[in-house]
């Protein structure tokens, strides 16, 4: 049978979600041990996409296939006891036999964090930014993203996709007091994506690019005309929707 586990992470001590040679370090290495030891079989977790070194996640899906019997509630407690404090298990449920837990996600949401306060419990968990910053020009600047489909321009060089279209169906900026949220969903990511558009969108709310510059970037498809990218600890995988899973 194939099922599905949903889980979240502090990703600070990982080099990201993706399993790598001779790394024991990664998410997906240290939970694929995890779930194989406690069912006694080599099990092979398929994540809903991949995350980068530090990148954290609020909502993660992976699917896995295993043919014996097991108590939902007990594995689910056995493996927040086992796993370190860093992962948590939320829930582990059958799907059908063909569910896949990348293919079939049919949206993903980001959210990146800043704090434009000094604060010492953040440090891992979001971008310490001091400058002022134009939010509201920021968010005339994103809205411009739900126009456009090719995002070659905030996509990490010499990567191996096979196209650079995505659909983005939201993307703002919602200040809180002293912090700083970037919300954005779309059905698909580009790897290092959304740090490069929070870099690019910060340069317009310093008054460095205008709206017509970051649609002129957005239209080169061109990666040097972006802004830098954020650092990956302000960055959080917050959901990922499929049209079976409520």
């Amino acid at each position: 049978m194939r099922y599905f586990i949903e889980f979240s992470y502090n990703g600070t001590n990982y080099l990201g979600w993706q399993a790598q040679p001779d790394t024991p370090k990664t998410v997906q290495e240290t939970l694929q041990t995890a779930v194989s030891l406690l069912l006694r079989s080599e099990v092979e977790l398929v994540g809903a996409g991949r995350t980068d070194s530090g990148v954290h996640a609020r909502q993660m899906f992976a699917h896995f296939d295993f043919d014996g019997l097991f108590e939902t509630k007990k594995l689910i407690h056995r493996l927040n006891s086992f796993l370190p404090q860093d992962i948590a298990i939320h829930s582990i449920f059958a799907v059908a036999d063909d569910a896949h837990a990348r293919f079939d996600a049919r949206q993903r949401t980001y959210e990146y964090h800043i704090h434009t306060q000094k604060e010492v419990f953040l440090e891992n968990m979001s971008l310490y930014y001091f400058r002022k910053l134009d939010v509201e020009v920021m968010n005339l600047a994103a809205r411009q993203l739900l126009l456009h489909e090719d995002f070659e321009c905030f996509s990490k060089t010499n990567t191996d996709v096979h196209t650079f279209i995505c659909h983005i169906s939201h993307a703002e900026w919602v200040r809180h007091g002293d912090r700083l949220v970037f919300t954005i969903a779309a059905d698909r990511f580009l790897r290092n994506m959304v740090r490069a558009i929070v870099g690019t969108l910060i340069q317009v709310g310093l008054g460095k690019t205008t709206i017509e510059e970051f649609v002129a970037i957005i239209e080169s498809r061109n990666r040097s005309k972006a802004g830098f990218s954020v650092p990956a600890r302000g960055l959080y995988l917050t959901k990922v929707a499929y049209d079976y899973v409520g």
